[in-house]
Order: structure tokens, then sequence, then C-alpha cells
């Protein structure tokens, strides 16, 4: 399910809306009336002939709403006129499961599917898609950063998440760029989604430091916790490496706090895990900047919490 105020700047009157999404293919918009923190059914509507496996509002217009479902449809409504879908697109060829309007700019939607696909779209043409990633797993979850408007959130189950980099796509119509993408073997990666919280609110926690002046990635030490973690963690240090003519400053050193779920606190075994960083250039702005990241896991029953930095000279 998906929330009416995903982007910036909620108009204060604005309406409070939900949509959500169940196994027997139909759609649900509620309202929620805040001063007596009661929510409302305003319409429900069969979308898809199976399982519609995700919704999402247009943020930046939120009459509109957008499903998936595993007939491998993906459909626009315009919740003031239900009953004919807006469009429908079959242009991902299995089920559609990740569906996520862009907060930052207006008319980029992406959406995900089990064919192992991102696609980024223009949603004033939605015949052709901006772009095609193949991410070589089934996308489950689709995040955009809360700050950095190009930077996309892939959990793409076996094939563990991976940061995508939609700048060019977007503004020049070029291929999508790979950040990172980290593996995570034994496991079906189904959630992912980054931290709202400021950075100032958070426990320190180990990092990972791009350096954009030298292109190099730099090991960052990990930092003394001041206050006690809520549950014993593991700490995994990972060697990773880029192939290719950058090879010579490639090397860093993630240490990544990995904090188990409840159902997995009596278990001590760690994933092995590996990444290619693939680009390291499109930060830009402020001098220091931090971002939280939570993944979590099928099979192993483990949340996974990370935190990078990116710094400039």
């Amino acid at each position: 399910m998906d929330w009416s105020t995903g982007k910036p700047g909620r108009v204060r009157d604005q309406p409070l809306k939900i949509i959500s999404s169940d196994s027997k293919g139909q759609l649900h918009l509620l309202m929620l009336k805040e001063g007596v923190a009661e929510l409302q059914l305003v319409a429900s509507w069969p979308a898809h002939h199976f399982e519609a496996w995700i919704a999402a509002f247009n943020y930046w217009q939120t009459e509109l709403v957008y499903s998936g479902g595993d007939d491998c449809l993906l459909k626009g409504w315009d919740t003031r006129m239900l009953g004919t879908p807006v469009f429908t697109s079959k242009r991902h060829s299995m089920g559609v499961c990740s569906i996520q309007s862009n907060p930052h700019q207006e008319h980029i939607l992406a959406t995900g599917s089990y064919d192992e696909h991102v696609l980024l779209w223009d949603t004033r043409n939605i015949k052709q898609p901006l772009a095609d990633v193949p991410v070589q797993g089934g996308v489950w979850r689709l995040k955009w950063h809360p700050v950095h408007h190009h930077l996309l959130l892939a959990a793409c189950m076996h094939n563990g998440f991976k940061i995508l980099n939609c700048q060019t796509a977007i503004e020049e119509k070029q291929d999508v760029t790979v950040l990172i993408s980290h593996e995570m073997p034994n496991s079906l990666v189904y959630g992912a989604d980054w931290s709202w919280l400021p950075s100032r609110s958070m426990k320190p926690t180990p990092t990972w430091s791009f350096d954009q002046n030298d292109m190099r990635a730099v090991d960052c030490h990990s930092l003394k916790v001041t206050e006690e973690s809520p549950a014993p963690f593991h700490e995994q240090i990972v060697d990773h490496h880029v192939e290719g003519p950058a090879k010579a400053h490639s090397r860093v050193e993630l240490k990544a706090s990995l904090l188990p779920s409840t159902e997995d606190m009596k278990s001590s075994s760690q994933l092995r895990s590996s990444s290619k960083i693939s680009d390291l250039s499109l930060f830009s702005g402020g001098n220091f900047d931090k971002s939280l990241l939570a993944t979590c896991s099928f099979y192993d029953h483990v949340l996974h919490l990370w935190k990078w930095e990116t710094k400039q000279a």
C-alpha cells in the first residue's frame, strides 16, 4: 500500500489517503479522518485478474493511482472516474510487483517486475519507457531517495539490492547506471527503504565513505557507539572490487552492522556478500551527506541496516 503524502510539501488541507491492493486483484482507496484518527473506505474495485501485488499514488496528482498485478499488467486509474483504467501497459513480461512515483520530479515513475527489469516512465507518454534496466533478480520493491532525486533503491530478491543512478536517463534519455550492487547469497531480498530521519537523530554506525575528488572508495573506520545497542549485532567486513580500468582505485572495505530480527536472535551465522561499485561521480551539493537504508530478506530472516556517506573536498 501507499500513502498519498509521498511528495514533500503537502498542502495543509490535502486529505490523507491510502491506496492498497489485495490477493484477489482488487484495489482499495481509504481516507484518514485526522481529527478522529479513523479510516474511511472510499472505494474498492477489481483491477487485475490475479494477485494485485502493488498499488501506488501519483504524488503530484493524488487522484491518480497505479497498480501492478500477477497478470503482467501495469495500470493507471483516475479515482474520480473508476471503472475503466486510464491506461494499461503490457511492457513487463511477468508479474508487476513494485511501483513508485518520483517525489522530486513530476511525471517520473519507476516500476519493477518478476521479469527482472526496472522500467522508468514519463507518465505523459506511457507507450514506451524512458529506460529499461536488467537487474538479474525479481524487483519486489523500489524506493526513490528522500533527498537525491535521481537515486533509486531496488530490492532484487535473489540478487540482493541495488542503488541505481537514474539522472542521465531522466534528463538525457540515456542508460541508467548501477551505482552499487550488493549480493546476499542464500536469501531473497523482498524489502528495502531509505531512512527519512535526519542523520543527527541516528546513532553513529559503521559507514561507507566515497571520496569524489579522486574517485576512490575509502574505508571509514567504525565509529564508537555511545549508547547501548537494542540488540546484539554482527559486524562483517567485506572487500569489494570494480572491474575494468578503475581497478587501481577500487578497493573498499564495508563494515556493516547487521541487526537480526527477533526470530533470528539466536543465530550467529554471517552471510557472505559481494558488490560492484560502477560509478561514484553522481553526488553533488553540500560537503557531507549521510544516508541510511534498510533491507529485509527471506530464508535468513534478517533485517540489515546499512549506513553510507558521500564526501567531497
